[in-house]
């Protein structure tokens, strides 16, 4: 039993200021609206840091938006087939065939399927609309290359069908079961797909191939969770789905974690796909034959943060890879999350890499895998990574090159060269030979970059570069094999012959960079660059530059062997130092060609920087072309070109706050490194220099850590509410909401914080290497411990133990915020209230000087609310979520504030006596009227009540979203989840008792331990856990509502007949009569 405290209240004298024709205001221990200097100065800071936060958000550099605008001419035709005898959800969404106007023949009867089949699945609140830009380009390159290319089409190059799934714009980011709907549904339109390819009344394809067995998936947004959650649903057709690429897709994290449903979702599939690529056989792997291509936009996508794109804590690079479109050849730009469905560079990207995987003559519809994975890091990787493959190896000579014996083209064992004008001399082909160190020198790479397209044998241009090897290679071996012939020797008689492969298929596309240039997708003619190392040419021993320009022009090659020990600048320093002095360099004038720096301790998302590049001129000539930079991490694959380098605003996406580790360790440990192409025929220094950027800096915090401002508030709101439940058991007195944040301030909110940032230092992930390297990227001993995926959960992600501070940072932010909604909802409250107050002096109250026992809180009957609310709670298990219940308890309780301020506001008229009409100070030496008190403290503890739920609310308000969406497109299925009654009937019972007026009772016994100890559990849990699982914030708040409903029962012994009193709120009527005073209002 709760020892309850006496009803009677006393409290000190208070100060009463009334000035001649105002109203006397209210007593300085209660007033809701005053605070404090440290509260005030706290508060003003917070605020600031929110604002200047939300400033560099705004004006943060996201780079140029380079998109161009496609061309398309829609027609969507409606599957009509596939209803409800093939799925229960054809009420609720729709599945659809693009067709382009002119190109693609298709009439009622037969649709015209004739190649291979791709589903887009469109994203939160997306349209299927979005797929035309795709759809419409790989109609158009189809009619317009493929079917005129009889070598791609004898290799199994077909059309592609594009279909698409209409969601009805439904929002599983949001809601874990709508998310799972989706791909059951996904999975019914897969089978349907294929049979269609069955029926040669709706298809057009060549009786001589096989019918397809599988669908190539293309998601936006959350339609890449749907596509990667289909393979793991029970109605999934085995191998029907080999190939998926999304766009701006959240696979690393839920967008929100607001919804339980979708946290415990997105941790099955994640499971289910690391479970799969850690089987040791391939057979038991269900997902051996899939590769996943993630694509982010990068800066510009402010709605998914780009770092959630990563896969590599998902699949191995052999399946899979995380790629920005800022990173595509010929794309070089970064995406909001819109525009990456229709950007016209980008959309054709995707297209032609399609074409290139797709092999209408296997039922797969596509290439093995490995091929697969080739080709789309060939399309979508620069070719400067690691992983990138070259062709030449795997190569036979095709050319045969014929020179003199004695030529003077051959430059000398590690000289440079230097084309300025191609074809200058006009007299035909001319051959330029480098010798090839010899392999026993380390550390060598042969590097070339040209204004000029590198061309294969048999085509046209200015320039061809071939590796060479002395011809024969074996004895006997006939100049017939060679497909190309190129004779320079000029009638020698003992010419030297090279057998010479063309390395035109390796070369890799750089943006143009040249005096005029501003940004990297100017549509002017790219770089053409070559890089290998040096065992990449053991069998070759020349590189032959052939200048075929017919007639003088400005093209320019720069070619050259170069030291990798000089061209490649590691940095040692932490990231303290980086950030306190920055980092200054001086390139000297003999560098080479390339020259990269690689900073390791560059890693961090939330940090940006500016990086300036100083020249010193050409010592009087004209530079071939002004420096490029290329900024770029390892994992994920993110690069950025930058034109023309002068001041480069340099921002990544690296090591990012709450992201699950790598499958392999070692991928967090590159740091971010800078390749700067530079005229080395210049010979002049070029100096680097980078700080960070403090403003671009505040403006990364908002997508990494957006839904810190729904969990950090409570911590603060809980700590107020736990002080003014101290203070009211102590004295009997329930202090103001911003009264027990200045208590607060002083005691627990500084000490918590304090913890909180040690805490924060003791989880930062450790830098350590992988024990080795493992080929296949996976933990093979059963011995070692496994990778905690969810250990970056807690607090602010396990970020380095340097950004400490981020904790009282949003600690700050946190109380402005909660000062800022405490005075917004005082200000609504007070307007409702003095309207409230209107309509209550129009029903003709008067002054009586007698006592009386009818409180003037009227509220509804017993039956009344016990009704309203069975009835609520019964809606609840059955049509409604408790989410909704949930609004309207906050609607309800949002009513009572109201009331009891109206109230409060009235009783502080009627407590205090008539005064002269001049300023007079009255000091009460008596103790407050009860009434005054008692009206005071619950207009306070109502407040803060409402406070409390204000918070709560928007981790509830997403699911109702969701559920009134359903109800708009006329979806009237109740959800399967989120009809718990017990998830929300405390919160119903809560404000239905406080509906009455009645004042929880004290608690003076140890039992009062369990509030306090209840609200503190709300703020740690707020801090820690309520990023990564926000919806348990609810639960606990309904735990501590239970709590509060039990205090009210135990003011005696509990019964039925004590619950009606009180929901009848009896015991307020005591604490209404007023011993010293007898000024009430009565209805008459």
């Amino acid at each position: 039993m709760v020892q309850l405290a006496p009803q009677r209240l006393s409290m000190e004298g208070s100060l009463v200021e009334v000035q001649p024709g105002r109203p006397p205001s209210r007593l300085r221990t209660t007033n809701q609206w005053s605070c404090s200097l440290l509260t005030l100065s706290l508060a003003s800071l917070g605020v600031v840091l929110l604002l200047s936060i939300t400033y560099s958000f705004v004006n943060r550099d996201l780079g140029a938006d380079g998109c161009d605008v496609p061309v398309m001419s829609p027609t969507y035709i409606r599957m009509v087939g596939f209803d409800a005898e093939h799925t229960h959800f054809a009420s609720k969404y729709n599945l659809y065939l693009y067709r382009e106007e002119g190109l693609d023949l298709y009439t009622e009867e037969n649709i015209g399927l004739n190649g291979v089949p791709v589903l887009f699945l469109p994203g939160n609140a997306g349209s299927y609309r979005q797929v035309r830009s795709l759809a419409a380009e790989a109609s158009r390159h189809y009619f317009e290359v493929i079917r005129h290319d009889q070598e791609r089409l004898k290799s199994g190059a077909r059309s592609l069908d594009f279909f698409m799934v209409d969601f009805n714009e439904d929002m599983a980011a949001f809601h874990g079961q709508t998310l799972l709907d989706q791909a059951e549904y996904v999975n019914e339109a897969l089978a349907y797909i294929l049979s269609l390819y069955h029926d040669p009344r709706r298809s057009r394809r060549d009786p001589s191939l096989p019918d397809p067995s599988s669908v190539i998936l293309i998601g936006h947004s959350m339609g890449g969770i749907v596509a990667r959650t289909a393979l793991t649903m029970s109605n999934y057709q085995a191998n029907s789905v080999n190939t998926i690429i999304t766009m701006s897709a959240p696979h690393a994290k839920p967008p929100v974690s607001f919804d339980s449903d979708i946290v415990h979702t997105y941790k099955q599939i994640n499971e289910y796909w690391r479970a799969a690529y850690s089987q040791e056989w391939a057979n038991d792997n269900p997902l051996w034959h899939v590769t996943l291509i993630s694509i982010a936009g990068g800066a510009r996508d402010t709605i998914v943060a780009s770092d959630y794109a990563s896969l590599s804590s998902l699949v191995p690079e052999t399946h899979g890879f995380t790629v920005f479109t800022s990173t595509i050849p010929d794309v070089w730009t970064g995406m909001d999350h819109l525009s990456i469905t229709w950007c016209d560079q980008f959309r054709k990207a995707i297209i032609k890499s399609l074409f290139d995987i797709v092999d209408a003559r296997r039922p797969s519809q596509t290439r093995p895998r490995a091929e697969r994975m080739r080709i789309l890091k060939k399309w979508y990787l620069t070719g400067l990574e690691p992983v990138a493959e070259r062709t030449l190896q795997q190569k036979e000579p095709s050319t045969l090159l014929t020179l003199e014996s004695n030529t003077n083209t051959a430059l000398r064992q590690g000289e440079r060269l230097v084309l300025r004008e191609l074809g200058r001399l006009n007299t035909g082909v001319q051959a330029h030979l480098l010798p090839i160190p010899p392999q026993g020198i380390p550390g060598k790479k042969f590097t070339l970059l040209t204004n000029q397209e590198l061309h294969q044998s048999s085509g046209t241009g200015n320039l061809e570069v071939l590796f060479c090897s002395m011809f024969p290679l074996q004895a006997g071996q006939s100049t017939a094999v060679f497909s190309k012939k190129v004779d320079l020797s000029g009638g020698s008689s003992e010419p030297a012959r090279l057998a010479c492969k063309n390395a035109a298929e390796d070369r890799i596309h750089l943006p143009s960079s040249t005096k005029s240039s501003k940004y990297p997708f100017d549509r002017t003619p790219p770089f053409s660059y070559l890089q290998y190392d040096l065992g990449d040419l053991a069998e070759h021993q020349f590189v032959a530059v052939l200048d075929t320009a017919d007639s003088p022009n400005d093209g320019w090659v720069i070619a050259e062997f170069s030291n990798i020990s000089d061209s490649v600048i590691p940095t040692r320093m932490g990231l303290g130092r980086l950030l306190s002095a920055g980092l200054h360099m001086r390139l000297p004038a003999n560098r080479s060609m390339l020259t990269e720096v690689k900073i390791p301790a560059l890693d961090s998302s939330i940090l940006a920087y500016k990086l300036n590049v100083e020249t010193q001129g050409c010592n009087g000539k004209s530079a071939l072309f002004a420096p490029l930079l290329r900024q770029y991490m390892p994992e994920p694959h993110e690069s950025k070109f930058f034109v023309n380098a002068k001041h480069v605003n340099v921002n990544l996406h690296g090591v990012a706050p709450f992201m699950p580790p790598p499958l392999r360790e070692q991928t967090t440990y590159g740091g971010v490194s800078f390749q700067l192409w530079s005229d080395p025929t210049c010979g002049t220094c070029i100096d680097l220099s980078l700080q960070v950027d403090i403003s671009d800096s505040l403006g990364q915090l908002v997508m990494r850590y957006r839904t810190v401002m729904a969990a950090f508030p409570l911590l603060v709101v809980a700590l107020v509410l736990r002080k003014q439940f101290k203070v009211y058991d102590e004295t009997g007195h329930f202090i103001s909401f911003i009264e027990g944040l200045n208590l607060c301030l002083r005691s627990t909110v500084p000490v918590l914080l304090i913890a909180l940032s040690l805490l924060a230092s003791s989880l930062a992930t450790s830098r350590r290497l992988p024990p080795s390297d493992d080929p296949f990227h996976w933990r093979t001993n059963s011995t070692e411990t496994a990778i905690d995926f969810t250990k970056n959960d807690l607090l602010l992600g396990s970020l380095d133990a340097f950004f400490w501070f981020l904790v009282p940072v949003f600690g700050l932010i946190s109380i402005g915020v909660c000062v800022m909604v405490n005075y917004a909802a005082l200000v609504i409250v007070s307007i409702f209230s003095f309207f409230y107050g209107i309509l209550k002096s129009k029903s003709g109250y008067i002054r009586r000087d007698d006592k009386v026992t009818t409180p003037i809180f009227i509220c509804p009957t017993p039956r009344r609310r016990i009704i309203n609310a069975a009835l609520l709670m019964f809606l609840v298990s059955t049509v409604i979520p408790y989410q909704f219940a949930y609004m309207v308890a906050c609607i309800v309780q949002a009513a009572t504030c109201v009331r009891s301020q109206w109230l409060a506001r009235d009783t502080v008229w009627l407590a205090l006596p008539r005064l002269p009409p001049h300023f007079v100070m009255i000091i009460q030496l008596m103790p407050p009227p009860q009434r005054l008190v008692s009206h005071l403290s619950f207009s306070n503890y109502a407040h803060s009540i409402l406070n409390l739920m204000l918070w709560i609310l928007p981790i509830n308000i997403l699911v109702l979203v969701v559920w009134v969406h359903n109800i708009a497109v006329h979806w009237l299925t109740p959800f399967s989840s989120h009809h718990n009654v017990l998830s929300v009937m405390p919160f119903i019972l809560f404000v239905e008792t406080m509906i009455s007026g009645m004042m929880i009772p004290r608690v003076t016994s140890r039992f009062k331990h369990v509030t306090y100890s209840l609200f503190l559990c709300l703020a740690v849990y707020a801090a820690i856990y309520g990023v990564s699982y926000a919806y348990l914030l609810h639960h606990i708040g309904n735990i501590i509502a239970a709590w509060l409903v039990g205090i009210y029962l135990s003011c005696g012994n509990f019964s039925i007949r004590r619950l009606s009193r009180v929901l009848e709120g009896e015991d307020l009527v005591a604490g209404l009569l007023d011993d010293c005073e007898s000024h009430v209002k009565k209805k008459p």
